[in-house]
């Protein structure tokens, strides 16, 4: 292939992702044979311990590289630009030119498209980090488009820089290592969070062990908010804890949650659990909301990725899903630390969300879902909030398995109203998994209130089955029923 290459006039090898150094000796050994005057650039690739595959640090690779006669050293691939700057400067003592392409980011798998957290905007900030430790090439590798390496390309400072690095590989010396300016290159961190029972009166009752009750209120299609406004105090009235908000649930469109939630606070002083989704906003709107609900003294938060609009009343509806779940409570516990997604601080301090993730007990895929809960509590998941629950063997099952995570649990809870209302979630609704048991029990009694009567009896019993094993429940009352959940809660503090 080099000699291939050398014949049909390329001016520059590149070996790249080499996780050996024996495997990149070879390349480079075959390449000096078949084209002895082409010059080399060596590129390898780091896990995030800072090790090559081989356990090889970057310092030795750099000197090993360099004694073996190449041209420029390269890291590439990888967890992403941080990680690839860290790498680099550490290899700068070897004197030679360097080449930094990271991926963007690690992928997460949503509906079946590869999802990157980092973006054009946050690698022209690393770009300019690259620039400082003295990168000679600088570009993308996987996930990477044609508009990040236009961001990192078109900054006046970067226009100057090409011209320099030009310069340097047609002949020049690299630039001194003594002389570049020390960056530091670990990943930012910023400041502690703030301690869990500090962040909200939620979290504070979470964090002393005390069983919370969360009931889901969402306001009616159109304009007025009045009547959910009223079923919100009701509730808290009658001793539920917090009120939680969907964000357009079932991909319908409605008043925004955060204003509501607003009107929660401004109104009658309630305490919001605000619903963040991936579906209607870009990552620059998801931090804008997120700004502006801490700004408004709303502090907790249940991140999902949110129902496609193909589910909705408008299924032409372009999905956003910049990020997912994942990267949006990476990107929330990030700001519980000070920084913002390109890891700048954040003027005026930190935020304090009490970050609660989704758990779909009766998932078709238990393993794959318990999977992508445990990456939720690494990206910053504090609480867990279940999907609805109809039966305690289930719920008994999934806790078991996801002890090792030590989170709170509230478990789901939906009284069904009619035979007819299981079916259409069972069938209809994502995440809802109804057994037939329970649909059975429902089919058996007449339409009407002892539908509902039969509804609460199954949520209560299991909800009362469980009430020492989980820390809460959030119930979801069908139809804006409102009344069946103080139904179902009954006792339940003082029994």
């Amino acid at each position: 292939q080099a000699g291939a290459l050398a014949e049909g006039g390329v001016d520059l090898l590149i070996f790249e992702t080499f996780r050996h150094l024996d495997e990149i000796k070879l390349a480079i050994e075959a390449a000096r044979k078949a084209a002895p005057g082409l010059p080399v650039l060596a590129s390898m690739t780091f896990d995030t311990s800072g090790l090559a595959a081989d356990g090889s640090e970057p310092e030795r690779v750099a000197r090993t590289l360099r004694d073996w006669g190449v041209d420029l050293l390269g890291v590439n691939c990888g967890d992403g630009p941080q990680l690839s700057l860290a790498m680099a400067e550490r290899m700068a003592t070897a004197g030679l030119p360097l080449c930094v392409q990271p991926n963007a980011g690690l992928p997460r798998t949503v509906d079946g498209r590869l999802l990157y957290m980092a973006t054009p905007e946050y690698f022209d900030v690393f770009a300019r980090r690259m620039i400082q430790a003295g990168a000679a090439m600088i570009g993308g590798c996987c996930g990477t488009t044609p508009e990040h390496v236009k961001w990192m390309a078109t900054t006046p400072e970067h226009v100057k820089w090409m011209a320099k690095s030009a310069r340097m590989l047609r002949g020049g010396a690299a630039p001194e290592p003594a002389a570049r300016p020390h960056i530091t290159m670990d990943a930012p961190t910023g400041s502690e969070p703030t301690p869990l029972g500090e962040r909200s009166p939620l979290a504070a009752k979470i964090a002393a062990g005390k069983f919370v009750v969360s009931v889901e209120v969402n306001p009616a299609p159109g304009l007025s908010p009045d009547g959910a406004l009223s079923a919100a105090k009701m509730l808290i009235d009658s001793g539920v804890d917090v009120v939680n908000v969907a964000d357009g649930p079932r991909a319908t469109a409605r008043m925004t949650n955060l204003a509501f939630c607003a009107l929660l606070l401004q109104r009658y002083g309630i305490e919001p659990i605000l619903h963040v989704c991936g579906r209607d906003r870009n990552l620059i709107g998801q931090m804008a909301h997120l700004l502006g609900a801490h700004a408004i003294g709303i502090k907790n938060l249940v991140v999902i990725t949110g129902d496609p609009p193909k589910v909705g009343d408008y299924p032409e509806a372009t999905a956003v899903y910049d990020l997912d779940s994942i990267g949006l409570l990476n990107m929330a516990s990030t700001m519980n630390r000070g920084l913002d997604p390109a890891g700048k601080p954040i003027p005026g301090g930190k935020t304090s969300f009490l970050l609660a993730t989704g758990l779909e007990p009766g998932a078709p895929d238990l393993d794959k879902e318990i999977a992508r809960l445990e990456r939720k509590r690494a990206a910053g998941a504090d609480i867990i909030m279940t999907q609805p629950v109809f039966h305690q063997d289930l719920l008994e099952k999934v806790l078991k398995r996801i002890e090792h995570l030590g989170m709170p649990v509230l478990v789901g809870v939906l009284p069904l109203v009619s035979h007819k209302n299981a079916e259409f979630l069972h069938n209809e609704v994502p995440g809802m998994q109804i057994p037939e048991e329970i649909r059975e029990r429902m089919r058996k009694v007449p339409a009407g209130p002892e539908a509902r009567k039969e509804g609460v009896k199954i949520a209560r019993e299991m909800l009362f089955s469980v009430r020492h094993r989980v820390q809460g429940a959030y119930l979801m009352p069908p139809l804006g029923k409102y009344e069946l959940a103080l139904e179902v809660l009954d006792g339940l503090k003082t029994g």
